[in-house]
C-alpha cells in the first residue's frame, strides 16, 4: 500500500518517486524485449529467399481480399437484419419498433420547441371483404398500393407506419392547428379513393381515421396511439371516410361530414358486372330521357316559329331513326349466338335477355313516337311527396357508379349532417342527379375526378356536381340546356350523345320550382352544374 501524508488522501512524494522508478524499469525491460524480437525478425528475413517473400505477399493479398469480401457480406447482412427489424416486410414501411423511435424523437423535438404534432390512426374499410373475395394475394397488393398512396399524400418529414393487418399510423410533425391534420387526412382519403383494377375487379378503398394531438391529448407515445385508435373506432361507427378527434371533438368547418351512402360502401365490383350495369343504366336513362323529351317537345314546338318547328321535327325524327337502328346490331349478334351454343349454356340466357331488352326498347321508342302527336300541351305531372334528398343522391350515385368505375374515375361526395326534405317527385329528382353524374362521367376522361356536394341555404338546398373533364367554351354555356345541342369539341367523346340529358335536367328542376346553372373556366378545365331546389314553398306542377 502506498504511503500517504498525515491528514490527507494524497500519496507521499517518496511513494510517487518509487512508482515512477518502477514504471521506468518496466519500460526498459519492454524495450529490450522489442529489440530482441527485431533482431530475430531481421535474421529470419535475411535467411528467407525472395520467392518465399513473394508467396507470402500473395497469400497476404488473397487473405486481405477475402477479409474485405467477408466484411462487405457481413455489413450487408447486418443492414438487412437491421432493416427487417425496423421495417415491415410487405409494405417496406416503418414497423411498430421504428415508429416508437421516430415518435419519441418527434415528441422530444416538439417539447423543446413548444410545438405540436398530430397522430393519425387509420384502418381500411371492408378490407376483409377484399381478402375473402379476391384472395390474400390480391389483399397483399392492395396493402402495398395503400402504403404507396399514404406515403405520397404526406410530407417527407412525416412518418407512415404499418402496425399490422390493414392498420396504419401516421405521425405529422410541425402541426400548428387541428385543421392542418384534417387537411392532410382529407388528402389521404382522396388518394385512397382513386379506383384501381386488380384481378379483373374495380376496387375503391375507403378508410376511417382517428386523430390525437400533442400536447392536447397526451405527452406519451403510447397514450397518443391508444387515443387515436379509440377515435378511429368511433369514426368507423359514424360512416365511411370519417375523421374523428380524440374525445369526439367536432371537426373544423373545412372537413366533410361522415357519409353512409350505399354507393360508396362496395369496395369490389367485377369488371364484367360493371359493363353489364353500365349497359343497363344507359338503356334506362335513355328511355327516361326520351319519354320526357317527347312529352315536352310539343310545347317547345308550339312556342317556336313554324320553320324552326319543322326543322327540329326533322332532326328529331332522324335521331329517333338512328335510335331505332341501334338495337339491330345486338339483336343480330344475339340471334347468331343462339345458333352456335348449347341450350343449357349461360350465353343462351344472356342472348335471350339481350333480344328481349332490345325488342322492348324498340316497342317503347315506337310508342313514344306515336305519343308525339298526342302531346298537345307538354304538361309534366309530378308525384309529389316529402323527399329525402340524401336517399335520392345515394340512389343516383349507385346507378352511376358503373360508368365511373369503368373509367377509373375518382368520385367523392360531401354532404351536411342533415338535409331537409324536399317537396317533389323522388323518381324525377333521382333522374336529375343521375343525368348530371352520367354527364360528368361521360365528359371526364379516364382517371379524372367527379365531386358531388350539397349545402343548405336559407330557403333551398344547393346540389353541385363538378368534374375536371373537357369543360365548355363561353359560347356553349348559353345553349348547353337546349335540345339536341352539343359543343363541337364534345362530339365523339365516349360515344355519340343525343344532347337531351341536360335539357331534361332543366325541365325537371324548373318543374320543382328550382333552377340550374352551368359554369366552366373554359375548354379542358372542367365543368360545374349547380341545382337549387326550394325547401318549403311548393313548386308549380
Amino acid at each position: 500500500m502506498s504511503a500517504v501524508l498525515p491528514g490527507t488522501t494524497e500519496p507521499a512524494p517518496g511513494a510517487e518517486l518509487a512508482a515512477l522508478h518502477a514504471q521506468i524499469e518496466a519500460a526498459r525491460a519492454e524495450l529490450a524485449g522489442l529489440r530482441r524480437e527485431i533482431a530475430v525478425a531481421r535474421a529470419q528475413l535475411a535467411a528467407t529467399p525472395a520467392s518465399r517473400l513473394v508467396e507470402i505477399n500473395e497469400h497476404l493479398v488473397v487473405a486481405a481480399l477475402r477479409a474485405q469480401s467477408d466484411a462487405e457480406k457481413a455489413a450487408s447482412a447486418l443492414e438487412v437484419a437491421s432493416r427487417s427489424a425496423e421495417f415491415d416486410a410487405l409494405t417496406e414501411l416503418p414497423n411498430r419498433l421504428l415508429l416508437h423511435d421516430r415518435l419519441a424523437t418527434a415528441l422530444a423535438h416538439a417539447k423543446r420547441n413548444q410545438g405540436r404534432l398530430a397522430l393519425l390512426f387509420l384502418d381500411l374499410n371492408h378490407f376483409k371483404e377484399i381478402n375473402d373475395t379476391l384472395g390474400h394475394g390480391v389483399g397483399d397488393q392492395v396493402l402495398k398500393l395503400a402504403a404507396e398512396r399514404l406515403t405520397g399524400a404526406v410530407r417527407e418529414v412525416d412518418t407512415v407506419s404499418r402496425l399490422g393487418g390493414d392498420e396504419f399510423v401516421i405521425v405529422l410533425v410541425g402541426v400548428s392547428q387541428a385543421a392542418d391534420a384534417v387537411l392532410i387526412a382529407k388528402k389521404i382519403i382522396a388518394a385512397l379513393g382513386v379506383p384501381l383494377v386488380l384481378a379483373g375487379h374495380v376496387l375503391r378503398l375507403t378508410a376511417s381515421i382517428g386523430i390525437s394531438l400533442y400536447p392536447d391529448d397526451g405527452v406519451d407515445a403510447d397514450v397518443l396511439i391508444d387515443r387515436a385508435d379509440a377515435a378511429m373506432y368511433q369514426a368507423k361507427r359514424q360512416g365511411l371516410g370519417s375523421l374523428v378527434f380524440h374525445g369526439g371533438s367536432p371537426l373544423p368547418a373545412t372537413s366533410p361530414e361522415p357519409l353512409a351512402l350505399a354507393a360508396l360502401t362496395r369496395p369490389v365490383m367485377h369488371v364484367e358486372t360493371v359493363l353489364a350495369n353500365q349497359e343497363r343504366r344507359n338503356a334506362e336513362l335513355r328511355e327516361a330521357n326520351e319519354q320526357l323529351v317527347l312529352m315536352t317537345l310539343g310545347a317547345l314546338e308550339l312556342q317556336a316559329a313554324a320553320e324552326r318547328a319543322q326543322r327540329q321535327q326533322s332532326e328529331f325524327l332522324a335521331i329517333v331513326a338512328h335510335e331505332l337502328r341501334n338495337p339491330i346490331g345486338p339483336v343480330r349478334f344475339a340471334a347468331a349466338q343462339l345458333g352456335l351454343i348449347d341450350a343449357e349454356e349461360p350465353k343462351l340466357q344472356r342472348a335471350q335477355a339481350i333480344i328481349e331488352r332490345q325488342v322492348e326498347h324498340l316497342s317503347r321508342l315506337i310508342d313514344d313516337l306515336l305519343d308525339v302527336s298526342r302531346v298537345g300541351t307538354g304538361t309534366l305531372r309530378l308525384m309529389r311527396a316529402p323527399v329525402d334528398l340524401r336517399g335520392v343522391i345515394d340512389d343516383a350515385a349507385l346507378a352511376s357508379r358503373a360508368a365511373m368505375d369503368l373509367r377509373l374515375q375518382h368520385f367523392s361526395v360531401q354532404l351536411p349532417a342533415a338535409l331537409p326534405a324536399i317537396d317533389g317527385d323522388v323518381l324525377r329528382l333521382t333522374q336529375v342527379i343521375g343525368n348530371l353524374l352520367d354527364n360528368a362521367s361521360k365528359y371526364t376522361r379516364e382517371g379524372g375526378t367527379i365531386a358531388l356536394s350539397a349545402t343548405v341555404e336559407s330557403s333551398c338546398v344547393v346540389v353541385s356536381v363538378a368534374d375536371n373533364g373537357i369543360g365548355m367554351s363561353p359560347d356553349a354555356l348559353g345553349s348547353v340546356f337546349q335540345l339536341f345541342v352539343q359543343e363541337r369539341h364534345a362530339v365523339g367523346v365516349d360515344g355519340a350523345g343525343l344532347g337531351i340529358g341536360l335539357m331534361v335536367v332543366r325541365a325537371l328542376v324548373e318543374a320543382h320550382g328550382g333552377s340550374v346553372v352551368a359554369t366552366s373556366p373554359g375548354v379542358g378545365l372542367g365543368s360545374r352544374f349547380v341545382v337549387r331546389l326550394p325547401i318549403d314553398a311548393p313548386a308549380p306542377g
